[in-house]
C-alpha cells in the first residue's frame, strides 16, 4: 500500500503513515492526497491497526496543496482526480490519529494536522495559516477548528494575519497536547500510541466517538449521549470480565508508579 509520496510501516497494532515529498516540504500533490485518503481507507478496514500516526518527512510536516501544481496552466492540478478528500478519510477512521509535527504545517498542512485526534510537536514545529495572504478560503475545516482547540480570539490572530505560530506558542495554547525534543518525536509518539492500541479495540473506538460526537452537539445533550451509552456497554460486560479488567487497571498504575 506504500507509494512513492507515502510510506506506511506497521508494528503492534500501530501504523505510520510518513509523507515522503520532503523536496516539496510534502506539499500535497494531487498523486498525495489520493494516497492519503487510500491509506486511511484500508487501513479503517483493517482490524489489527487500532492507531494511526502522521508525520512527515524532511523539515515539514506538510507545506499545504502543492502551489506549483495548483497553477499548472492545464488545469489538471486542480483536479481531485476521483474526488479523493484525505481529510475526510482521516475523520472516518475509527481510532486514534496522532500528528507526530516534525516541522512545518501550513495552510492545507495546519487543516491536516488538525485532522488528527491530538498532536505531539518537535521543538522544530511551526503552524500557519496563509489562506488570507494566498486569496483562498479554507475547506478542510480550519476556519472551524482552529478556535475550538484554542479560542476563538486566538484562532482569529492566528488566521487573519497569517503569521507563524512556533512549538512553544503552540503549547503555551493548546495547539498541541506537548513538546518534544526533534530526536524524541517519534518514539515519544510510538509509546503513546501502544499505549492506546493496547487497550480493548471496541472501547477503543467507542470511547473516541463519544468524545467527538458529544462535542459537536449542546452540553446537556452530550451529558444524555454519555449517560445513554455508558449504561449500554455496563451492559455489555460480564462480572468477571470487569473485575479481570479491575485487576489489570490496577497492576498497570502500580508498575507506572514504580
Amino acid at each position: 500500500m506504500s507509494s512513492p509520496t507515502l510510506t506506511i510501516e506497521r508494528s503492534e497494532g500501530v501504523a505510520t503513515l510518513t509523507m515522503n515529498r520532503p523536496d516539496a516540504m510534502n506539499a500535497l500533490s494531487l498523486e498525495l492526497r489520493e494516497a492519503l485518503a487510500d491509506a486511511f481507507e484500508t487501513l479503517a478496514a483493517e482490524d489489527e491497526t487500532r492507531v494511526v500516526i502522521l508525520t512527515g518527512a524532511g523539515r515539514a510536516f506538510c507545506a499545504g496543496l502543492d502551489l506549483r501544481e495548483l497553477s499548472d496552466p492545464s488545469g489538471a492540478g486542480r483536479a481531485f482526480g476521483r474526488r479523493r478528500d484525505p481529510v475526510a478519510a482521516m475523520g472516518a477512521f475509527p481510532g486514534p490519529i496522532l500528528g507526530a509535527i516534525n516541522g512545518y504545517a501550513i495552510t492545507g498542512g495546519f487543516e491536516l494536522a488538525l485532522a488528527c485526534d491530538l498532536m505531539i510537536a518537535s521543538t522544530r514545529a511551526v503552524f500557519a495559516d496563509t489562506h488570507i495572504r494566498v486569496g483562498v478560503m479554507p475547506g478542510w475545516g480550519l476556519s472551524q477548528k482552529l478556535s475550538r482547540l484554542v479560542g476563538i480570539g486566538r484562532a482569529k490572530e492566528i488566521s487573519l494575519s497569517g503569521n507563524f505560530v512556533d512549538a512553544e506558542r503552540a503549547a503555551a495554547i493548546g495547539l498541541v497536547n506537548r513538546v518534544v525534543a526533534p530526536e524524541d518525536l517519534m518514539e515519544t509518539c510510538r509509546a503513546l500510541a501502544r499505549d492506546m492500541a493496547s487497550c480493548d479495540p471496541v472501547m477503543l473506538r467507542g470511547y473516541k466517538r463519544l468524545i467527538d460526537d458529544g462535542y459537536a452537539i449542546p452540553f446537556g445533550e452530550a451529558m444524555a449521549l454519555e449517560a445513554q451509552v455508558g449504561i449500554g456497554r455496563l451492559g455489555d460486560i460480564a462480572p468477571d470480565q470487569l473485575a479481570e479488567r479491575r485487576k489489570q487497571v490496577t497492576e498497570r498504575g502500580r508498575s507506572q508508579n514504580r
